[in-house]
């Protein structure tokens, strides 16, 4: 059985004003997990490899499938070994008790072995357009779009609870704001926001307060947001798809560092 990376090296940028130099950093791992219930697919999550069992068990504690484990006939993984699918079997009368539970499992496609990040990144293909080249920005303006995340958040200075997400035009004035508890929800909802206006169609930059994860491209590449900036490092999954679908990735480190994780071209260092 192969397993995931639990981190991966990329190659990347590090800006100081006029300064630029190439250097490796250390991203941490994601990759889809497939749990399948009793031969049906349940859910897919995103996860660093590693501890799948584990997680499995932990899941379906928290989704109500398990109160024991007591209630699993069988949890391993699939019978090709592959890391990224765990098998449940459920002993027959914990199944009939929670069969209400195992029946919300529509929006699953996956159904086979095999499954792993390269492999969603093809099938996202059908509906992901690559970022088109043309938009610039000065990276002293970055720090600016940086600002202005935190200077909107109302609800995080008084709770240190939320997450948040900006956008800005291709002259890098604001198109809207959310924030939310959730960091796929304040996305959903600032994209939304900019959507209903009929304006996403100038967006260029993101800001999120969060890292920036495999579901976050998928909603910015949807959105078709080619520059998007991150509190911290990219997943390495993350890293990949921006990279190939030509979007521009960067998270700051420290006051006056930006690092480019990929798309350098859009953002103008001299």
């Amino acid at each position: 059985m192969s397993t995931g990376k639990n981190t991966e090296f990329y190659q990347v940028l590090r800006c100081k004003k006029d300064a630029c130099r190439t250097s490796s950093i250390e991203l941490i791992g994601e990759e889809p997990l497939l749990i399948r219930i009793d031969d049906k697919p349940y859910t897919v999550v995103m996860r660093t490899p590693g501890e799948e069992l584990f997680h499995a068990a932990g899941f379906c504690l928290g989704e109500g499938i398990a109160d024991s484990p007591d209630d699993f006939l069988t949890i391993g993984y699939c019978k090709d070994l592959d890391p990224n699918v765990i098998d449940i079997r459920l002993k027959p009368e914990r199944r009939e008790k929670i069969h209400n539970l195992l029946d919300r499992r529509g929006f699953v496609s996956q159904t086979s072995c095999g499954i792993c990040g390269k492999e969603m990144i093809k099938d996202l293909y059908q509906i992901l357009t690559p970022a088109e080249n043309g938009f610039e920005v000065e990276i002293d303006r970055i720090s600016d779009c940086i600002n202005g995340l935190s200077e909107n958040q109302k609800y995080y200075q008084r709770t240190r609870g939320s997450h948040a997400a900006i956008i800005f035009d291709e002259r890098l004035e604001m198109i809207s704001f959310a924030e939310d508890v959730g960091r796929h929800n304040a996305l959903d909802k600032a994209i939304g926001k900019a959507f209903m206006a009929r304006k996403l169609f100038n967006a260029s930059v993101l800001v999120l307060s969060s890292r920036i994860s495999y579901e976050l491209i998928q909603k910015a590449a949807r959105a078709r947001l080619p520059v998007m900036i991150g509190n911290s490092r990219p997943t390495s999954l993350a890293a990949e798809m921006g990279r190939s679908l030509n979007m521009t990735l960067a998270f700051p480190a420290g006051k006056s560092e930006l690092i480019i994780v990929c798309g350098e071209n859009r953002i103008v260092r001299e």
